[in-house]
């Protein structure tokens, strides 16, 4: 099994806090990984250094060999790592199929785009209907499968999202999951930020659990899932 992102004594400051204590994350090719813990722990602010979007204040962000901790975030998306942020940051005034067509903002084979818009209305049916309209209308949970969706047009080899089951119905948490664990089936690598320990751990191979910015426990997610301190945190004793 080989290793697509390696993280290595991560050191991220918001401001004067530093949010992430020097961490240690390996992410295998194929698998999806999960990063869970209470808000606050420092989960969004690994994500954020992982694209770009946050300036790591030490440490090294390997990404299939190559040093990522420097690259602007264009540059980051350019080899393949691309991130579903939180809140989904859709453009509402834009239709669904306008959002889609951004994610491939970098790719020029016009014939390869269309395919792939195509193949994403087939994984999300629910936005064929809606793809003329403005995405500001969408429901949350079809935001979401936009926001999912409109990263996938960029062709990632790794998939970051950050809390993709927040603020949905629970049957809509439940798509979701099963639309990655979709994803994941067909070869796509994930590292996936959650609140929703119990789903997140259903569908991931291995997890980390983050408090105050440091890595407390780490294992494959079965393991976790029977893992006393993570049901009494949790999961619910």
């Amino acid at each position: 099994m080989s290793e697509m992102l390696q993280v290595s004594g991560l050191r991220v400051h918001q401001g004067e806090i530093e949010a992430v204590k020097g961490i240690d994350l390996t992410i295998n090719q194929g698998r999806i990984t999960t990063l869970l813990g209470a808000n606050g722990a420092g989960k969004s602010t690994t994500l954020l250094a992982l694209s770009g979007l946050l300036r790591a204040s030490a440490g090294s962000i390997k990404f299939a060999g190559m040093e990522l901790r420097n690259l602007a975030p264009h540059k980051i998306i350019a080899h393949g790592l691309v991130q579903v942020p939180e809140g989904r940051e859709i453009l509402t005034t834009l239709t669904v199929k306008e959002n889609l067509l951004l994610g491939a903002y970098r790719r020029r084979q016009n014939h390869e785009i269309a395919i792939d818009l195509e193949n994403m209305l087939q994984v999300f049916p629910l936005l064929r209907a809606r793809l003329d309209g403005a995405a500001g209308n969408l429901s949350g949970g079809e935001q979401q499968m936009l926001a999912i969706a409109r990263a996938l047009m960029a062709k990632p080899k790794l998939l970051l999202l950050d809390e993709p089951s927040m603020g949905l119905a629970p049957l809509l948490v439940q798509e979701i999951f099963k639309i990655l664990r979709s994803l994941n089936a067909r070869g796509l690598t994930i590292f996936l930020v959650e609140q929703n320990v119990r789903e997140a751990l259903k569908i991931a191979h291995y997890g980390y659990v983050m408090e105050s910015g440091t890595i407390a426990l780490s294992g494959p997610s079965a393991d976790l899932l029977d893992n006393p301190k993570v049901i009494e945190a949790y999961l619910g004793a």
